[in-house]
């Protein structure tokens, strides 16, 4: 199988498992987000570490890693922001808001364009500037239809997008990123589950054998994703994968509507269609904009040498 070939499956492979979330989820039902939001960062600790000791072993760069003091608060800041969104994602799927928490992952390159101008002062081209505002009209459509904000959908987008950004930054590897991540956040995990046990307040166990193996399996669910992920960015252009990512917010769009029969009223459709047709627009305008820097790219090497 070509490299190529491995890395469109396993692209599809990391988004179809994340899409697939919200089912996982719902079977954890009766136990809270926060304490969901515990366990998961627990045992992706575990999962990481065994998988770094036992498979990578690759632990070199801890060492390199304690001699760099603001990677270490970057990463800290970055484990911050993405338990705010693991703990955000869960409560939306437990409160029968699935599509909701769709609508914040698909709206998510949107924001990550914006932060870019934000941040890192970047400038955009016309028709992205069309894509955000598409997608603005969009929010303001859901707000009526709603009555509110989409705020787990904005919370999603904002921590996903700032997540990206930090990791971007760091350019930590995987497997080490989430492991000082998860490291970062087992004390404030560890301190609440410690609590919640001796309150006599768990709520895991109260489904069963078979919901203590889904909660142990959190770790690897979580971890093997992103793993997979970190092979198909190796692997494809950064086009085929920003177009691969629609599939996680697709199905679980989905999943909302025909399979929890979450309500989808012409409004909140006409909503969706907004948020579709920016990313349509977004989509079509970097694909193209790619081939143009690449006809650029090749131009100038296609070009008769000369000598002076």
């Amino acid at each position: 199988m070509s490299s190529l070939r491995r890395g469109y499956l396993y692209g599809l492979a990391a988004y179809g498992l994340w899409g697939f979330f919200p089912i996982y989820f719902k079977l954890l039902y009766p136990s809270s987000a926060v304490e969901l939001l515990a366990h998961r960062v627990i045992w992706s600790l575990v999962f990481v570490a065994i998988l770094l000791v036992a498979v990578i072993r690759r632990w070199g760069f801890l060492r390199d890693l304690l001699r760099r003091p603001l990677t270490l608060l970057g990463a800290a800041v970055a484990a911050t922001t993405i338990a705010v969104n693991w703990g955000t994602y869960i409560y939306g799927v437990n409160t029968d808001r699935v599509v909701e928490t769709s609508l914040g992952y698909f709206i998510n390159p949107l924001f990550t364009v914006l932060l870019g101008v934000i941040v890192l002062r970047e400038r955009l081209r016309r028709w992205q500037w069309v894509a955000i505002g598409v997608g603005v009209a969009a929010v303001g459509v859901l707000t009526i239809d709603y009555g509110r904000p989409p705020f787990i959908a904005l919370i999603l987008a904002a921590t996903f997008g700032s997540y990206s950004l930090i990791k971007k930054r760091l350019g930590l590897p995987a497997a080490a990123g989430l492991l000082v991540e998860t490291a970062v956040l087992a004390g404030p995990a560890l301190g609440y589950l410690w609590w919640v046990w001796s309150a006599g307040e768990p709520t895991l166990g109260h489904g069963g054998a078979a919901q203590i193996m889904l909660v142990l399996a959190s770790g690897p669910l979580t971890a093997a994703p992103l793993m997979l992920f970190a092979g198909a960015a190796n692997r494809i252009s950064l086009s085929a994968l920003g177009i691969m990512q629609y599939i996680t917010p697709l199905m679980q769009f989905s999943l909302g509507v025909l399979l929890f029969r979450e309500p989808m009223p012409p409004s909140r459709l006409a909503g969706f269609c907004l948020v579709w047709l920016a990313l349509i627009i977004f989509t079509v305008d970097g694909v193209q904009h790619g081939r143009r820097r690449e006809d650029q790219t090749i131009a100038p090497a296609s070009a008769p040498a000369t000598t002076h």
